[in-house]
């Protein structure tokens, strides 16, 4: 199996968490990371809900991820 699709590989749980449109998951999983990992996630989660180039399904989930993500400051 290609570690790129292994579900247990850090970042793909990591991503899996961020966009499973549950808010306890996603905060939980985002305040494990440090600043700037958290400033990196932000940034393409910010790319990943304004851009038309993604599947309007990963749209929704960054949104979501973005609104957890608000709801912690």
């Amino acid at each position: 199996m290609d570690s790129s699709t292994d579900p247990t590989e850090p970042l793909a749980i990591l991503w899996d968490a961020l966009l499973s449109r549950q808010p306890p998951r996603i905060q939980r999983v985002y305040l494990l990371l440090d600043d700037v990992a958290r400033t990196a996630v932000t940034a393409h989660l910010l790319r990943m809900a304004g851009e038309d180039d993604w599947h309007p399904e990963q749209r929704k989930s960054a949104q979501a991820a973005l609104d957890a993500i608000r709801e912690l400051n």
